[in-house]
């Protein structure tokens, strides 16, 4: 699987960005699909998932004014980010985790194993 991020970039607080992410090598109905994100000095934390129904995930920090998405061809991935703060200053990386036959679990359960290189995102105030 490979995932490759572009979108990322410098806006002021308000502004909005629309991140991509193009999956290849993969089936879609076999895998979960989502975006993180990490700051500098903190750990890694899960910004939005898809799951298998359609249904979408929004970390808390985030809800309302970010939208996860993909094509109908689920080739890529998007994270619409609308009102943005200066803590979303972050690299944002999308990944995609493989669901075993037997897993009955949510996407968000489950454990990623691909993931792209990153896509750095500041907001300043």
């Amino acid at each position: 699987v490979q995932l490759v991020e572009s979108g990322g970039g410098s806006v002021q607080s308000g502004g909005s960005l629309r991140l991509s992410c193009a999956v290849s090598g993969y089936t879609s109905s076999t895998y979960c699909m989502g975006w993180f994100r990490q700051a500098l000095g903190r750990e890694r934390e899960r910004v939005a998932l898809i799951e298998r129904d359609g249904s979408t995930r929004y970390a808390e920090a985030v809800q309302g004014r970010f939208t996860i998405s993909q094509d109908s061809a689920k080739t890529t991935l998007f994270l619409q980010m609308n009102s943005l703060k200066p803590e979303d200053t972050a690299m944002y990386f999308c990944a995609a985790g493989r669901i075993a036959w037997w897993y009955r679990g949510t996407c968000d359960g489950l454990e990623y194993n691909y993931w792209g290189q990153g896509t750095q995102v500041t907001v300043s105030s």
